[in-house]
């Protein structure tokens, strides 16, 4: 580390509270004055804040920072509140509002009576404030009740502070907890990984260390286990080993392999835990995950074993008509494919882009609307639903508004007892369905029905746990069709020929002088060379060759969060040029402002959004009003508490594109993303383009990308649970 990369020392500022500029209710988020008594002057202070009003004094630990926009600013880390001592100081406190009952004329006559003894008398007299002119037996009560509440709250927020919980969490836990608190987080500590948004268990682990838990508590070796399983689960793991979740959890933790195993065998009989024992090896569930995947087994088997209701039906006619009526000629693996889909309890087809995936189910749509079937439509992402209804003409709606999700119940309305009403259900984008919202989807089937999963095999799997429709094509329980010819027009595609280039492990051309001039590689080695790239494909360059909205239409992806090219400084720069100058709401290390396009970073069933949703902001709202943010031409409304679950995404990762597409698309690659680098990430990230793809970046990078084949091994046993080895 350089001097000048070496952080400012840690200062501290003693002062009395002036005024707000800024403060967020939910998480005490704040910009305040801070008037410096030894040195006769303000300063602009900034972090978190709860249950501090103005006319306190305060010692703040922090540094000095650079604001580009406001100038020099003291941001705090942690603080400490000392009552006030002067008579103007008190009068200030009591009257900011702290006090439900007191305002600042109740308040000057508080001080006149007693002076710098007041807040010695609201603690140990109160029953003296009668004195004071204004205050009856009932106002007494309310001050003494409001008194007692704020001094709690304080004491609170100084046991949180000195067990290690910086302001921003103290604020949630509070909120999460309320008054009981103290005793909740010194009985299990470990909790607050699992209960509250941000804190994870390294944090909570530290917690623990400074409440004197010792390393070898089982309620540590308990939480460990958990944590090492919930982070194998976002890897996308359904199961794991046994005998690696042990060394994993005991490396975490530095204990002894013994006490994980009991912590393991405690978790399962208290059925947070499912252990599935099988030769040669034995796997473990968070017991949520178990369910799923023995659920959709057990569902789609029973399913299977139905049988589907016969159709009176011709195919050679239905193929004849509707070839006729769209003035086409249907390939071989298409008319088997259609035949099959009539004819089956359930189909899968897969293939890449060009292949004519859209033609198929167009006509299975329409050959069987003329037999009256009953058809629905859906998809995981409101985006895939929305494209999946532009390609057929067909109303289409995302899976969790398919099976009703019910906010109040926390679950699906639609089940086994109440199934979906289809005759035929068609899943578009199934490679971005997990095993839970499988398990949902398929249990709400009516046995009559039939189901048609489409899917691309060769892309990313889904964000959540499992690899549901590699397992299910791979267990061969269902009929699937691969669509694998590329049909004239698309290959004047350079996209679509890429795409499939790269899926045989082929460098894609970098340009092409025939057909559509609608892919290109720029060549940048160097990452700050490709950033500005970047800056000019998206300010300039696309949007005056192809007329499109840098906002709205273009979308930057890159396979990292890090570093100059990852999510976090794309995004950075990018609003910098296409939405500068404007005040917003800090959230996460970057600012949200009216205009910005933001994604949903997590399923929100209360509010109708869910991961992978983007939109746009629209207000900030008011004291009063929430903010609101579009999608897709729906006002949903947020209060400053679901703010977290917004971040910006002018830039997103490629996985977080599952499913989407987009007019244009930027995709950056980088040595520096070595360890990302994949066949089917690439191939995910150029099928997300329908106009134009540019690739900016390494050569070497492709390569890396094209030529590593391996795929990430998701440990499941949904596949061995359908051949029936389960």
């Amino acid at each position: 580390m350089t001097q000048a990369d070496t952080p400012p020392a840690e200062l501290e500022m003693e002062g009395t509270v002036e005024r707000f500029i800024f403060h967020n209710e939910d998480n005490g988020w704040s910009v305040f004055k801070l008037a410096l008594p030894k040195r006769g002057r303000e300063i602009t202070a900034v972090g978190t804040l709860s249950a501090v009003k103005p006319g306190e004094y305060l010692r703040l630990k922090g540094r000095w920072v650079q604001n580009k926009e406001y100038g020099p600013q003291f941001q705090f880390e942690s603080y400490l509140s000392i009552l006030p001592g002067t008579l103007s100081g008190i009068e200030k406190y009591l009257g900011s509002g702290l006090i439900y009952g007191v305002g600042k004329e109740t308040a000057r006559r508080m001080v006149r009576a007693f002076g710098l003894d007041v807040l010695d008398i609201l603690d140990n007299d109160p029953t003296r404030l009668k004195e004071v002119e204004g205050i009856g037996a009932v106002r007494l009560k309310r001050i003494v009740a409001g008194w007692k509440a704020h001094r709690d709250i304080k004491d609170i927020m100084i046991f949180l502070q000195s067990i290690g919980i910086s302001g921003t969490y103290a604020a949630k836990i509070y909120k999460v907890y309320g008054p009981g608190v103290v005793a909740a987080v010194k009985e299990d500590p470990y909790r607050l990984a699992m209960d509250i948004s941000g804190i994870g268990f390294k944090t909570a682990d530290k917690i623990g260390a400074n409440l004197g838990i010792p390393p070898t508590s089982p309620r540590r070796a308990r939480a460990g286990v958990l944590h090492v399983l919930g982070q194998v689960s976002e890897k996308g793991h359904v199961c794991f080993p046994l005998s690696d979740l042990v060394q994993a959890a005991a490396d975490e933790l530095r204990i002894d392999a013994a006490i994980i195993e009991e912590a393991i065998d405690s978790l399962a009989q208290d059925e947070i835990l499912a252990i599935e024992d099988r030769t040669p090896q034995a796997f473990v569930y968070l017991r949520p995950l178990y369910i799923s995947e023995t659920g959709a087994a057990h569902n789609l088997d029973a399913f299977l074993s139905g049988g589907a209701a016969p159709i009176a039906i011709q195919i050679d006619k239905a193929l004849a008509w509707f070839e006729e009526r769209h003035r086409i000629q249907l390939a071989p693996e298409q008319k088997e494919a259609i035949t099959a889909a009539i004819r089956e309890k359930v189909v899968v087809i897969t293939g890449g882009p060009g292949t004519g995936k859209t033609t198929l189910i167009r006509a299975v749509i329409e050959i069987l609307e003329k037999k009256n079937q009953r058809i629905k439509l859906a998809a995981p992402t409101g985006r895939a639903a929305k494209r999946m209804s532009e390609a057929t003409g067909r109303h289409a709606t995302t899976i969790h508004r398919l099976l009703e999700y019910n906010p109040a119940e926390m679950g699906f309305d639609r089940n086994q007892s109440k199934p979906i009403k289809a005759d035929l259900l068609i899943l578009d984008e199934v490679s971005m369905v997990d095993i839970v919202l499988f398990h949902h989807c398929i249990k709400a089937l009516p046995s009559s029905a039939r189901l048609i999963l489409v899917g691309d095999a060769d892309q990313l799997p889904s964000v959540g746990p499992g690899s549901v429709l590699n397992d299910i094509i791979d267990s061969k329980r269902a009929t699937t069709i691969h669509l694998s010819k590329i049909f004239r027009q698309a290959r004047q595609s350079l996209i679509v020929v890429n795409a499939h280039r790269i899926n045989q492990g082929l460098m894609p051309y970098p340009k092409t002088d025939f057909g559509r001039p609608d892919y290109e590689f720029l060549k940048h080695d160097d990452p700050a060379e490709a950033l500005e790239a970047v800056k000019h494909l998206v300010t300039s360059a696309i949007p005056e060759r192809f007329r499109l909205d840098p906002v709205l239409d273009i979308q930057v992806l890159t396979p990292m969060h890090k570093g100059i090219l990852g999510v976090f400084n794309l995004n950075l720069t990018l609003q910098a040029l296409l939405n500068p100058g404007k005040e917003g709401i800090f959230r996460g290390g970057h600012k949200l402002c009216v205009g910005d396009k933001v994604m949903q970073i997590r399923n929100n069933y209360e509010l109708g959004v869910f991961n992978g949703d983007v939109g746009r902001i629209l207000s900030l709202g008011t004291d009063e009003d929430p903010i609101e943010v579009d999608f897709d031409g729906r006002a949903v409304p947020y209060e400053p508490a679901d703010l977290d679950e917004l971040t910006l995404a002018y830039a997103c990762s490629i996985h977080k594109s599952q499913g989407s597409e987009y007019p244009a698309v930027i995709i950056v690659l980088s040595t520096q993303h070595f360890v990302m680098l994949q066949k089917n990430l690439i191939y995910t990230a150029i099928t997300r383009g329908r106009r134009y793809v540019a690739v900016v970046g390494s050569p070497r990078a492709m390569a890396m990308a094209v030529n590593n084949v391996n795929r990430s091994q998701r440990y499941s046993l949904l596949r061995h649970r359908l051949e029936g080895l389960l």
